[in-house]
């Protein structure tokens, strides 16, 4: 059959909903400055689906730096990849500043998180390797593991009795293989859930099931722990972490992300990161303005403290109202609501159309059929006032999932 024909038969899960999707569910336009409330269609929405923990985004601060920086160097600077012609005194200055941050002996940076993690992992492991990760890890580990010449084992997710099956597995499956070895893999905060991954469990079975632990950090960096190191640090065990990732797209709000680690680790990184090697630089201007919101996460520890103000308020408040918001002990924000995804549909289409209230929604096939989670993500910029319009909205939209009325909405729409 011809590629594009396939193609033209199957969209993909996702792609399946274009027509009725696009533009309103999948591939919105949020407008306006980047803050708490933005403009979607025309209106003013209160606005749950921005990555800015911290609200750097918009900061005049951060805004200035930025505005400088382009200014003096321009977007190209410098040309190509690192290791060939775009090494600077200042990307090594933020990898300084961010190993000393995590505790560290050194850091790397990366141009993107997603491909990044990919390269590291691959980097990492070749094919007499094993992998043991949670199975609820981000899409980025799991395209790694798909690449993955060699053997990998999922644990159920945060299951410690599983994660000793499955090391034990992956021990048997190296027996008589000296270069075997073993990587496992976990998140610190589960961007869906917003539970933590169970780091200070699993680093206890190191001792008797021997490997490496690779975290990826990229909700709990600069909104967990006393000084907002992350996971890690709040449940005390960074220094067990072996590699550990970050990116700056959460709470700095901005491009790029981290790996950290022992030095020699960090150096065989460096020298072997395909999507590195092979891509041009992080252009100076990211770099000069992630300087500064690293500096800004570690100084302005207010920053910090409006956004658990704002979480636990919001958090607090949806269990006080009966919402489902499971396991999170993190600023991720999930509510776990019953239907169809048509009923989804017409119950985000009455949020935001009725009570411009935007936030992002989870359905089949990212989640089990009749199942719907609506992901709220808080920030330091959010007022109380945000908090209590959205509950309020929260709690109409929920009377009307339950009595029927997005069910018979999705009927009348599919007849029509």
């Amino acid at each position: 059959m011809d590629l594009f024909k396939k193609i033209e038969k199957n969209f993909g899960p996702l792609g399946h909903y274009q027509q009725a999707a696009e533009g309103y569910y999948m591939f919105p336009k949020l407008e306006g400055p980047i803050s708490n409330r933005m403009m979607f269609k025309g209106d003013e929405h209160i606005v749950w689906s921005i990555n800015n923990y911290l609200g750097l985004a918009n900061h005049p601060e951060v805004r200035k730096a930025d505005a400088e920086a382009a200014q003096e160097w321009g977007l190209a600077y410098p040309m190509g990849s690192r290791m060939m012609s775009g090494n600077s005194e200042r990307h090594e200055e933020l990898e300084r500043r961010l190993a000393d941050f995590e505790g560290k002996e050194a850091a790397v940076l990366l141009n993107y998180g997603y491909q990044g993690i990919m390269s590291a992992i691959d980097a990492l492991v070749g094919r007499h390797d094993v992998l043991v990760y949670d199975a609820e890890c981000h899409a980025c580990i799991m395209d790694a593991i798909r690449m993955h010449l060699g053997k990998s084992f999922a644990y159920k997710h945060n299951d410690m009795q599983s994660l000793e099956t499955q090391l034990q597995r992956a021990h048997k499956h190296m027996e008589g293989n000296p270069q075997a070895s073993l990587l496992v893999i976990s998140e610190g905060v589960f961007g869906m859930k917003g539970d933590q991954g169970n780091l200070r469990d699993i680093v206890g079975l190191k001792e008797k099931y021997p490997f490496r632990l690779l975290v990826d950090d990229a909700h709990g960096f600069g909104t967990l722990g006393e000084t907002g190191a992350g996971a890690g640090e709040e449940q005390g065990v960074m220094e067990d972490i072996d590699v550990y990732f970050a990116t700056f797209a959460k709470s700095m709000a901005s491009i790029g992300a981290f790996l950290a680690g022992d030095k020699m680790v960090m150096d065989f990184l460096r020298y072997n990161l395909r999507s590195q090697i092979f891509a041009k630089s992080l252009p100076m201007p990211l770099v000069e303005g992630n300087l500064l919101r690293l500096q800004m996460l570690q100084e302005k520890s207010e920053l910090r403290e409006n956004l658990w103000r704002v979480v636990r308020a919001l958090q607090g408040g949806l269990t006080s109202a009966g919402f489902q918001i499971g396991v999170t002990n993190s600023c991720v924000t999930p509510v776990f609501l019953k239907g169809s995804v048509e009923e989804a549909m017409a119950l985000v289409y009455d949020l935001r159309t009725n009570y411009r209230i935007f936030c992002s929604i989870v359905i089949y096939p990212v989640i089990p059929k009749g199942e719907i989670i609506l992901r709220l993500i808080p920030t330091a910029v959010h007022t109380l006032d945000d908090v209590n319009r959205s509950i309020e909205a929260f709690t109409a939209i929920q009377a009307r999932l339950q009595d029927g009325t997005y069910r018979k909405m999705a009927e009348a729409y599919q007849s029509s």
